[in-house]
């Protein structure tokens, strides 16, 4: 499952995410990518932020159970 696909963002049908079509899987490795509908900056910058993210949880297997 990609990023877009589990948040239902709808950056991918607008075209403007930089994760999308290739790096769905591993977002917080793309900068500006979105997180609470702000722009994101360098994989530095937001790495802390995309470590508290449901999907990044999901996609490390940091937990089982996962909230909406």
């Amino acid at each position: 499952m990609r990023c877009w696909e589990f948040k239902k963002c709808g950056r991918d049908k607008t075209g403007d995410c930089p994760a999308y079509p290739n790096h769905g899987k591993e977002c917080w490795r793309i900068a500006g990518t979105m997180c609470g509908g702000k722009i994101q900056g360098t994989f530095a910058q937001k790495l802390a932020n995309c470590m508290d993210c449901d999907y990044y949880k999901y996609v490390k297997g940091i937990t089982n159970e996962i909230k909406r």
